[in-house]
């Protein structure tokens, strides 16, 4: 039968926006021969969620199905109601009862509220300097981050995430694990306090979600991308695999990315992870484009020099080795099949031509003299041994280290990029071959779009802003976020019907920007500490993206999802 619910409060008063998340009574039996993943061209079944949000009369359904299933019911300021299919009449009537525990309510709250009271002292720069080091792989302020700590204790953890990425400058350290022990203690003490979120939309009733359950607490889904064959292909960065995951059947097939024998654990960055539980990142599969040719995935294997090839049809891998450029990060395709995607540490962007099968690197301008000889000397300090070469010092600039970041190609051809510590980005024009910066500056872009109209969209990571940059007019104009202190991670352009999609990775939402109305749209994820880095949108409108929070057993359940929304207007 279907799944009909009344929701209630205790006096009997209907409740909008409840969120009801569906998942299966008995999960589907995974074969998970390969050290706990399916082994190579295995298919699973995925346990297959599904969400919806009451309406203003307090009602939603679910349509009829012959599988049984619990139900989760959650809003905020109220507890968690649980229900079994065996327990359901033909109108459910479920009572929402209110949450009057302080710490409990405080719980509920997503780490961006407990974020905008973190104060770690030293200004705005500090908390900048933090957000942009520290922000981008997990969510700050999260039950596990907010755990308190002494000035020691968070200097291991400094040193720790150093190896991962963080680049926290040399005179900050010991302020920074100062403030970090004392900003703590105050907000675990305070926690009364707190800010409310962003209520939901009522409007919300008319979403749907999908999930489908894929890896586990040692992945990481960080990019994917939307095959036109029907097919998302998802990434799983930690454990160099593939998931072909068919939306319809929720039935997906892992391909794990072959590695060459000479090939070290971590690429050419060394072993990074030792402290981590499970790894077998060899090439470090990352950010995904599709050929408009012949439908063949192009992938950066970050850890190593090269460009990996995927064949959707022959499942069959090809791996073009490259003699310049260190860290391949963010890929896109033009409408000649051309394949472009920085250069992260050597501050370059590559072009790999398929018809004359060469690749072309475009050297973006550096700052400074530091920065050009730093950039020159990176080849001598990667042939060294990881366990002992030296690394450039880091100072609160990223001197030296500009790391080119998001590419997109726009609709005049131009293709565009952004330099995530060097605060700028710039064009390159194919036609010429010509880098041009451009004379504005957007603190923290990470990854950027164009619009229809050849309009550059980006956010600002450290101050949490949606920012466009018009070529024509040489403006820049700034979007505050719907919601309070957001580190957004990326966004995508829907450029058929003027939408922006941004990545809300602190607050458990992904959010949609109305570009003619300059209005927003907020979905709540249906995970607590959803952490998202990438959007790919469908030809309804609807989008994807993925819980890629590193580590993934901080997810709520421990479980990475790909997440499919069909949003409640467009």
């Amino acid at each position: 039968m279907a799944a009909q619910f009344s929701l209630t409060d205790s006096a009997g008063q209907p409740l909008s926006t409840v969120m009801v998340t569906r998942v299966l009574a008995q999960k589907p039996v995974l074969s998970l021969s390969d050290d706990g993943y399916p082994a190579h061209g295995v298919s699973n079944q995925a346990a297959v969620e599904n969400t919806r949000f009451s309406d203003a009369s307090g009602k939603l359904a679910f349509p009829e199905t012959d599988a049984v299933y619990d139900y989760r019911f959650r809003k905020p300021g109220f507890k968690d109601q649980h229900l079994r299919s065996v327990d359901l009449t033909d109108n459910t009537e479920v009572t929402m009862v209110r949450e009057l525990d302080p710490r409990m309510l405080a719980e509920q709250k997503p780490s961006n509220v407990w974020l905008s009271q973190l104060d770690i002292g030293g200004g705005k720069k500090l908390r900048e300097h933090f957000a942009l080091n520290c922000a981008f792989c997990h969510q700050q302020a999260s039950p596990f981050m907010r755990v308190e700590r002494s000035a020691d204790e968070w200097l291991t953890v400094i040193d720790r995430m150093g190896g991962y990425g963080a680049r926290i400058a040399g005179d900050l350290g010991e302020p920074l694990a100062e403030g970090l022990a004392a900003g703590y203690q105050r907000l675990n003490a305070n926690f009364t306090t707190l800010p409310e979120p962003r209520s939901w939309d009522a409007e919300l009733s008319g979403a749907q979600y999908t999930e489908w359950p894929i890896g586990d607490g040692f992945s990481q889904m960080h990019d994917f991308i939307l095959h036109p064959n029907g097919m998302v292909y998802v990434g799983d960065n930690l454990q160099d695999r593939i998931y072909e995951v068919n939306p319809d059947t929720g039935v997906y097939t892992v391909y794990k990315v072959p590695h060459e024998a000479e090939d070290k654990l971590g690429g050419f960055l060394g072993n990074r992870f030792k402290a981590y539980g499970k790894i077998n990142n060899y090439l470090g599969v990352h950010s995904f484009a599709v050929s408009p040719k012949d439908g063949h995935i192009f992938s950066t294997p970050s850890m190593q020099r090269a460009l990996l090839e995927f064949d959707p049809v022959t499942k069959t891998f090809t791996r073009h080795e490259m003699k310049r450029g260190f860290y391949p990060h963010t890929i896109r395709t033009d409408d000649q099949d051309r394949v472009w995607f920085t250069l992260a540490l050597s501050s370059q962007v590559a072009m790999w031509d398929r018809q004359k099968k060469v690749f072309t690197y475009f050297d973006i301008p550096a700052r400074n003299v530091k920065e050009w000889l730093t950039i020159k000397l990176l080849p001598l300090i990667f042939w060294l041994d990881p366990e002992t070469r030296p690394m450039p010092s880091v100072d609160r600039e990223s001197s030296g280290l500009p790391m080119p970041y998001g590419i997109d190609v726009a609709p005049d051809g131009r293709v565009w990029f952004a330099r995530l510590y060097a605060n700028d980005f710039g064009y390159i024009d194919p036609e010429t071959g010509d880098v041009t910066v451009v004379d504005a500056e957007v603190t923290g872009p990470r990854r950027l779009r164009v619009d229809a109209n050849n309009r550059v969209w980006m956010v600002s990571f450290q101050t949490g802003l949606l920012v466009m940059y018009d070529p024509a007019s040489k403006e820049l104009t700034e979007y505050a976020l719907p919601v309070l202190s957001e580190f957004p991670y990326a966004l995508n352009v829907d450029r058929a019907r003027g939408a922006v999609w941004v990545n809300g990775n602190q607050s458990d939402t992904i959010m949609r920007f109305d570009m003619a109305a300059e209005t927003w749209q907020v979905y709540p994820m249906p995970r607590r500490r959803t952490f998202t880095r990438d959007i790919e949108i469908a030809e309804d409108g609807s989008v994807y993206t993925t819980n890629s929070h590193f580590p993934s057993w901080q997810i709520e359940d421990a479980q990475p999802t790909l997440i499919h929304i069909q949003p409640y207007s467009q």
